[in-house]
């Protein structure tokens, strides 16, 4: 056991940028398209992986830098500290059930193929934490009740359902990741990304039946068509960034920095995912020709880490514009307690299905967001409690002064919310919730899920 431990934690240590070109190159070797084609894209892929990992580390560092100056600006004081997602994920990673998932979850992957459940394959091995994550949550959820033991296999039990629900949700909103993003072949099985398409799918529903407000339709391209070259994505970026500087109360060269800062991040990022897309062309084209070969009619996606679609301008534009609208929101929420600081940086990722509901709608996808934002900030507060458990049972160090912590990232799992208070039977109030969480999910997803299908059905999506 120690040395599967042992193997599995070098795989993960590699990390994407090592270990995908070297997965990508075998699954081309396996799809029959030749040892230097194969190579090749392997290599361009991770080539693209890192180019935006940089420029995704320049916008959170700006976004993130700025976020905190704000915060400590305004003197917001509340009891859960947002520790930010790499704490998340190493406290995941350190769990006890961290180890028995990962096999687990691929395995059931392979099987869900196999068995056409889903069209999925989740090559992203690095972020399986996000479908780890409910399994710990669980675990520490239930062992006090049950036991070590027990405890142990409900959390399995409960992960793997819940990647089930993850993998399906990414087949379905598939056609949206090619026709919004570029990105024909991908999916996004990310659990607190994909799990907001269905709320915002519904809110696009209201907001078409509301008269005179359905007639707006405010995007980057046709802004850029409106006002010429103040609309392109650089000078927007530059704008936002400038905006975003002097609300941090940075002094003038500060201001111009992060405003060069992130027109820069509006230029370079979708040009690091075209260059991503030129290595997954031909593996995505590979695996196509395979399945189709071998089961005539069947498609297969690739399912890749969400950053591949942070590179698009209105998901910047609206990152960028929900930082001081989660500040304000932390601060006037009446049953908020989570202190929004680290993951102020992950943003691009919260509001992803916020603007791919709406079709790049600006207006839509701000409110989307400022939705979602609400939601994460009910999920973070109630509980703060047990993610706080997770963080000492696993030995994280407290940052000076906090008692409880949290993030943005840790509470965009509404699907984990769901399965945690349907276990709390005992407590009836927060059982009844569950069991209302899952009833108005579904109900959610059945209303908007052939949605996607009819908007892309011009366009030939044949998922």
């Amino acid at each position: 056991m120690e040395l599967i431990k042992s193997a599995v934690q070098w795989v993960l240590d590699l990390g994407a940028v090592a270990m995908l070109p070297i997965l990508l190159t075998i699954f081309g070797l396996i799809l029959g398209q030749g040892f230097v084609k194969s190579l090749r894209a392997g290599i361009t892929v991770g080539i693209g992986f890192v180019g935006i990992n940089l420029v995704i580390g320049l916008l959170t560092g700006g976004v993130g830098a700025a976020g905190q100056a704000m915060v400590q600006r305004l003197g917001v004081n509340l009891g859960i500290l947002d520790v930010g997602w790499p704490v998340g994920a190493a406290i995941t990673w350190a769990t006890p059930i961290a180890m028995i998932l990962i096999p687990s979850i691929f395995l059931l992957n392979i099987l869900l193929l196999a068995v056409n459940f889903t069209k999925t394959m989740d090559v992203d091995l690095w972020n399986y934490w996000h479908l780890i994550f409910p399994g710990a949550m669980v675990f520490y959820f239930t062992r006090g009740v049950y036991g070590d033991g027990t405890a142990l296999v409900i959390a399995v039990i409960c992960a793997l359902i819940n990647t089930l629900v993850i993998f399906k949700l990414a087949d379905w909103t598939a056609p949206a990741v090619e026709h919004e993003f570029g990105l024909p072949g991908i999916s996004l099985p990310h659990g607190e990304t994909v799990n907001w398409a269905p709320v915002t799918y519904a809110l696009n529903k209201v907001y078409d039946a509301i008269p005179g407000f359905n007639k707006i339709n405010l995007t980057a391209g046709n802004l850029k068509d409106k006002i010429g070259f103040a609309g392109e994505p650089m000078v927007i970026g530059l704008v936002l960034g400038a905006i975003l500087g002097v609300l941090a109360g940075y002094d003038a060269k500060a201001v111009i920095n992060i405003a060069i800062q992130m027109g820069a991040v509006m230029v370079l990022l979708p040009r690091m995912v075209s260059l991503l897309m030129e290595g997954l062309m031909p593996i995505s084209e590979g695996a196509r020709e395979f399945i189709q070969k071998r089961f005539p009619g069947k498609d297969v996606y690739i399912g890749l880490d969400a950053a591949i679609c942070t590179g698009h301008p209105t998901v910047i534009t609206v990152a960028i514009l929900a930082i001081p609208i989660t500040i304000v929101l932390a601060v006037i929420l009446p049953y908020n307690q989570l202190l929004p600081l680290a993951d102020l940086a992950v943003l691009p990722f919260t509001v992803i299905w916020a603007v791919a509901s709406s079709r790049g709608n600006l207006l839509r996808a701000i409110l989307n967001t400022i939705v979602i934002l609400c939601v994460i900030f009910f999920f973070a507060t109630n509980l703060g409690q047990l993610t706080t458990t997770m963080g000492h049972e696993v030995g994280f160090a407290f940052p000076e002064g906090a008692t409880q912590i949290s993030g943005i990232d840790m509470s965009a799992h509404i699907t984990v919310w769901i399965i945690l208070k349907l276990l709390d039977f005992r407590n009836f109030p927060a059982f009844i919730s569950g069991v209302a969480g899952l009833v108005v999910y579904t109900l959610l997803w059945i209303w908007v899920r052939n949605d996607i299908k009819k908007t892309y059905a011009s366009q030939s999506d044949k998922a």
